[in-house]
């Protein structure tokens, strides 16, 4: 069975005493140290979603800015489309063009050229007939 005396007292005071001195060398520091870690790792998250949000509007910038060159270029590349399909109207009409006049000027050469031969067989024509009539009819034909 458990006395009640004076040992008992002591005990408790040597507990308590134990206690104080345990709590201000090892418990305190302890806690300090474990405090001051997970401060250490509260920093390190939020510093971490600082650097992702960072991240986040950096890329969502680069996005933005890539999109934007994107349509410029689809812009550009529209606007030099259709400076070469003007530019192809403009070179067709004025081939087309310059097809028609060398087609005119080659009817009217023709024209010309065709109205000499007939002017050059009628005179041709006449002489040989001429010719014909004066060896047929033994003398001169006027």
């Amino acid at each position: 069975m458990v006395d009640l005396d004076i040992t008992l007292l002591y005990q408790a005071a040597n507990f308590l005493i134990l206690m104080f001195i345990l709590n201000l060398i090892l418990y305190k520091p302890l806690m300090k140290l474990l405090g001051d870690r997970q401060k250490r790792i509260d920093d390190a998250h939020d510093e971490v979603r600082s650097l992702e949000a960072s991240i986040d509007e950096k890329v969502a910038d680069y996005e933005d800015t890539l999109r934007r060159a994107r349509a410029e270029a689809m812009e550009e590349r529209e606007s030099i489309k259709a400076a070469g399909t003007d530019a192809a109207k403009d070179i067709l009409g004025s081939a087309r063009e310059e097809v028609s006049e060398m087609i005119q000027g080659f009817k009217t050469r023709a024209a010309a050229e065709k109205e000499e031969a007939r002017i050059l067989l009628h005179k041709q024509t006449r002489r040989m007939a001429r010719e014909i009539s004066e060896k047929v009819l033994g003398r001169g034909v006027q």
